[in-house]
């Protein structure tokens, strides 16, 4: 049975720890994501937190239902971090574009963490926060809603899936991404144009291209997708005299 979370006014009314630490959830959440940048998410576990933060792994249950309760609220906190300083234009191409790269950001900033929530829903406060103003956008915009629904979709699983491509090759060890990052310029540029004859004409391009996220690329793909599609409502709409 999951752990029963202790309400926020009490747990500030526990003592310091013994180093005069006084717990919250947000220092319990930065602390994870610096245990994740040194050590991966092997090395995160509620013993070595409690340990970083000078208190007894079972007090974290009163700020988290569990390792994975705490999880979730890594991931939101990234999120968090893409929203702080995120201020809207009104030109919602603009603001798509500018949110999405600051949560890709945020994301690459800290690979081990992304790699563990890039694909998790939280329904926390930055989650939703971020979710209803993307859709507050494209409603804005002029996107009636089932396409409103189905490009945010495109752009938060795009914006999600690249963070977690992304991070991925970051968190690798630091001699597998270099052999990574050495086949474009070694395996791919000596192949013969005989027998790869497209490969042999791409490898100057790919072996630059291909060492850079594909993520502002595809974004831009999206956008103009989104915005061809905009324009056909508009179209029909005054064709219709609406």
């Amino acid at each position: 049975m999951p752990k029963r979370v202790v309400p926020e006014e009490k747990r500030r009314r526990r003592r310091p720890t013994k180093s005069g630490t006084v717990l919250s959830e947000q220092l319990i959440v930065e602390t994870a994501l610096r245990m994740l940048r040194e050590h991966g998410s092997a090395g995160l576990t509620a013993r070595r937190l409690g340990l970083a933060l000078d208190a007894d792994p079972s007090t974290l249950y009163r700020y988290f239902r569990g390792m994975d309760d705490l999880t979730l609220a890594i991931g939101d906190a990234l999120i968090g971090q893409a929203l702080a300083g995120w201020r809207r234009t009104g030109e919602w191409r603009a603001d798509l574009r500018s949110f999405g790269l600051r949560v890709h950001a945020a994301y690459v900033e800290h690979p081990q963490a992304a790699v563990l929530t890039a694909s998790r829903v939280s329904g926390r406060a930055n989650e939703l926060a971020a979710d209803e103003a993307v859709l507050d956008v494209l409603r804005t915009a002029g996107f009636p809603l089932p396409d409103a629904v189905r490009v945010y979709h495109a752009f938060i699983d795009t914006t999600l899936g690249f963070a977690a491509l992304d991070a991925a090759s970051l968190a690798l060890p630091g001699a597998a991404l270099h052999a990574d990052e050495e086949m474009w310029s070694s395996t791919y540029a000596r192949l013969p144009a005989a027998t790869h004859p497209r490969l042999a004409e791409a490898a100057p391009l790919l072996a630059t291209r291909m060492l850079t996220s594909a993520y502002p690329t595809a974004l831009e793909m999206l956008l103009d997708s989104a915005a061809a599609q905009l324009d056909g409502i508009t179209d029909r709409g005054a064709g219709t005299g609406r």
